[in-house]
């Protein structure tokens, strides 16, 4: 093993600076008494009861919060279904086809992805708004779920399916009592990874979105153009909470759900 010399500890340490540092100024200056970001006034909580006491960041913040959920929900439903398709499904025509459509979002600029919606949703006579933002998402989202679940269902053992099957399951029973509660931990990281994403998108929400669908990055994009103020600090160190512990509530289910299934597996194995 290589010693972990003291230029390793030092690119260690500097890209963790790099990268956490502006966050950790955020979170300090969100606390800052004076309305001025850069001079430190004192300790204060006010910016924070100032965040809920915005109707605009509030509304926003719903609507957010709703196609967040909802886009993470479907393109998870859609992703976990082109994953097994793309595991199961062996060579057929038009695997190419599929699968590039599947993966281009990954690759494509997200200006060209908004711009590609937008004209659909013209072409169409769609107004835009609550769930053109949620089509927007999911077509994006679900490439990401995608490649988790496939990554899973890689590695995944047919011969537990292939056990039910055998014991008079059908593939649709099957599915829903084998094969999904194993990869289970990872369609949560599917879902956990495509709310994040919606939660976080900016440039396709611009051109998806319409009159009374404001999303929370938009909203504070639009307050940032006008300067930043102590309450974008205080609304982006809750938003960076509760980010923070959805990732760690998500790893912690995940770890359970894997430890124990390996436990089960072990006892079957110990049984037969």
């Amino acid at each position: 093993m290589k010693r972990f010399s003291l230029f390793n500890a030092t690119s260690l340490t500097l890209g963790f600076v790099f990268l956490y540092l502006p966050i950790l100024l955020l979170i300090i200056f969100s606390f800052n008494e004076s309305r001025l970001v850069t001079v430190w006034g004192g300790f204060s909580t006010k910016w924070y009861s100032a965040v809920f006491q915005n109707e605009g960041f509030m509304d926003a913040a719903w609507v957010t919060a709703r196609v967040a959920f909802l886009s993470a929900s479907i393109a998870t439903v859609l992703g976990t279904m082109g994953a097994l398709i793309l595991v199961r499904a062996g060579r057929f025509h038009g695997r190419t086809l599929f699968s590039g459509m599947i993966y281009a979002p990954l690759v494509m600029p997200e200006v060209i992805t908004g711009l590609s919606l937008l004209l659909l949703f013209v072409s169409m006579g769609l107004d835009r708004g609550f769930w053109t933002i949620i089509i927007a998402h999911v077509t994006f989202s679900m490439c990401y779920a995608a490649v988790v679940v496939s990554s899973r269902l890689v590695t995944f053992d047919q011969s537990l399916e292939e056990a039910a099957l055998d014991l008079g399951c059908t593939r649709l029973s099957a599915f829903f009592q084998v094969t999904l509660p194993i990869i289970l931990p990872a369609v949560l990281s599917a879902w956990l990874l495509s709310f994040t994403l919606s939660l976080d998108d900016l440039v396709i929400a611009s051109f998806a979105s319409g009159p009374g669908a404001t999303t929370l990055p938009m909203k504070i994009y639009s307050q940032v153009r006008l300067g930043v103020t102590p309450e974008i600090n205080a609304l982006s160190t809750i938003l960076v909470i509760l980010v923070s512990t959805g990732v760690i509530i998500a790893s912690l289910v995940t770890k359970n759900q894997e430890v124990r299934r390996k436990r089960e597996e072990q006892a079957a194995i110990a049984e037969a």
